[in-house]
């Protein structure tokens, strides 16, 4: 039997990445994420607003770019799938979870500059990560029209 696992998100960050490191020293994100959902009340005809919090993972290079870049209200696209966690309390209870971990991060808005300071007000946010990280490609230089 075949089966799938994929989530994509769109929506903002309710507070700022919390990066941690393994035992292995590998770089791990975890981020809060508002999708907000709007409808109109059959009843009333009224506009209404709800939010899903999705509490994502992210790993590595990817974790270390998102604690650069990203900051509360920052508005990303999560590629990823979903995860389950499963824990038992110091009282004895049972609990459960289900989180996503993000296979890619895509950055929209309100991103940080490079060198880590939040945006100016009213200032055109920071690149994106690839495109920060990235050196501009030298442009082909034309060949010289043969002189008559």
């Amino acid at each position: 039997m075949a089966s799938l696992n994929k989530v994509v998100l769109l929506g903002n960050l309710t507070k700022d990445p919390e990066i941690k490191r393994s035992q292995n020293g590998v770089a791990v994100a975890k981020l809060r994420l508002a999708v907000n959902e709007q409808f109109r009340d059959r009843a009333s005809g009224q506009l209404k607003e709800v939010a899903c919090y999705v509490d994502v993972t992210v790993w590595d290079r990817q974790a270390e770019t998102c604690g650069q870049y990203l900051q509360k209200g920052s508005q990303i696209i999560v590629d990823g799938r979903l995860t389950y966690d499963e824990w038992k309390t110091p009282s004895g209870e049972m609990r459960s979870r289900l989180g996503v971990r993000a296979d890619r991060v895509q950055f929209l808005a309100n991103t940080r500059r490079p060198d880590g300071a939040p945006p100016a007000p009213g200032a055109a946010p920071a690149p994106q990560a690839a495109q920060a990280a990235a050196p501009a490609a030298p442009r082909p230089q034309q060949p010289a029209a043969p002189v008559q």
